[in-house]
């Protein structure tokens, strides 16, 4: 039978490499892209999957001063589109990395 000291140094090497890998999987959400689109895709925004704006893409019909409000609500439709994405990806990876840890049933991760 393992001692007290043992498991708690068991338990340790556990809790470390659980941390190691979540800090490789935030890393990999990183370098994943999607695009959010809206209007049809006349505005798109490419993010990483961790949430970080890579670049905004905006139709040359839009630029029509009259439709200034409309361009800008498709601006932040196509970020809400590209963030739903993101958390979409997200929280997939991480599923695949927390699928191969001994936890306990319906324990979750705080991602």
């Amino acid at each position: 039978m393992k001692s007290m000291e043992e498991l708690l140094k068991a338990a340790q090497e556990a809790a470390a490499n659980v941390q190691a890998q979540m800090g490789e999987a935030q890393a990999k959400l990183d370098t994943i892209e999607v695009e959010g689109q809206s209007g049809g895709g006349l505005v798109k925004i490419r993010a990483t999957a961790k949430g970080r704006i890579l670049g905004v893409a905006i139709d040359d019909s839009l630029l029509v001063p009259a439709d200034k409000q409309i361009l800008e609500d498709l601006v932040a439709a196509a970020f809400n589109d590209a963030r739903a994405k993101a958390d979409a990806v997200s929280n997939e990876e991480m599923s695949k990395m927390s699928q191969g840890l001994p936890l306990p049933p319906g324990f979750k991760l705080p991602f």
